[in-house]
């Protein structure tokens, strides 16, 4: 189960109803934290979510309404007593960020770690998400998100029976795991059936239409892209600050044919987004409109 929840559905500037960008994911105890606008710590208690399980901090930007929530969101973890490392992640230069932005919350109980991401694509595996970042087309250097939960086929009982295998072996076969003991090799291929479907998110704001989304959108459960124009007379000024209008979002999501489309990332001028939403729905049915505190349970196909 992978639990999904939009914090700020805003861009540029915060709105009384609508709080600046960020998204959280949990799984297994760890929460994962997609860029942190102004307001994220307040949708976040809202919904009752908790500071301390959050182990990972990814960055699309450091656009100021991308991240300027970060050094509430750190006091609040450090109010937590949180001791845990964290581990943040983000295009070039995000130490020297985080650590101009940390001016005001110098003092941590927890270390951080930095994973700096450079070229097209990188795959980063931890605490049990398959993160990939994609480079996308904003006015600055930009990535969108793919966070996966990978799994393996079932454990064959009869199978590990058949082999003689030793029962103290089965758990870390089941996860993954090659073991030796006496010159001979256990293999998790030996006792698992076929990798079974996982779930996907994809997460991107702030970028032209360009074909890597779609790529790295493919089998994903749920989309969530910026939609930061309604109005058809603002189609030129998206193409001109690097943005995508709810349509061309839309159209992204039919090629990529799977899942439900949440809009994100409004411009502040767009004070109503769901005067638009029947017209994006005739480029793509299953869209909807992102707010602040919207939330969804994904389960693997067997639950």
């Amino acid at each position: 189960m992978l639990d999904v929840c939009l914090l700020g559905t805003g861009g540029m500037m915060p709105l009384p109803d609508r709080w600046l960008t960020s998204l959280l994911t949990r799984y297994n105890g760890s929460s994962l934290l997609i860029d942190c606008g102004e307001g994220t710590q307040i949708t976040l208690k809202k919904n009752g979510w908790t500071f301390k399980p959050i182990d990972i901090i990814c960055f699309t930007h450091y656009h100021a309404d991308h991240i300027s929530g970060l050094p509430g969101i750190l006091l609040a973890m450090a109010n937590a007593e949180r001791s845990e490392p964290l581990t943040m992640i983000g295009p070039k230069g995000i130490g020297r960020v985080v650590s101009g932005l940390r001016t005001i919350a110098p003092e941590l109980p927890f270390e951080i770690e930095y994973i700096e991401l450079n070229g097209p694509e990188q795959v980063i595996e931890k605490n049990g998400y398959r993160i990939t970042a994609f480079r996308v087309q904003h006015n600055m250097v930009c990535y969108g998100y793919s966070v996966e939960i990978l799994r393996t086929g079932k454990f064959d009982v009869e199978r590990a029976k058949a082999l003689e295998i030793p029962l103290k072996f089965w758990n870390p076969l089941q996860k993954g795991k090659t073991i030796e003991e006496n010159g001979v090799v256990y293999t998790p291929d030996m006792v698992l059936g076929a990798d079974r479907k996982g779930l996907k998110v994809t997460y991107c704001t702030d970028t032209r239409p360009v074909k890597t989304i779609a790529e790295h959108a493919k089998g994903s459960d749920l989309m969530i892209f910026e939609g930061m124009y309604g109005e058809p007379e603002k189609a030129e000024k998206a193409k001109e600050h690097k943005h995508m209008t709810m349509y061309e979002s839309a159209a992204i999501a039919a090629e990529v044919g799977s899942g439900p489309l949440w809009l994100t990332h409004f411009s502040p001028s767009m004070v109503h987004p769901e005067w638009f939403l029947k017209d994006v729905r005739k480029i793509y049915p299953d869209t909807w409109l992102g707010e602040d505190g919207k939330f969804l349970e994904l389960n693997f196909e067997d639950e």
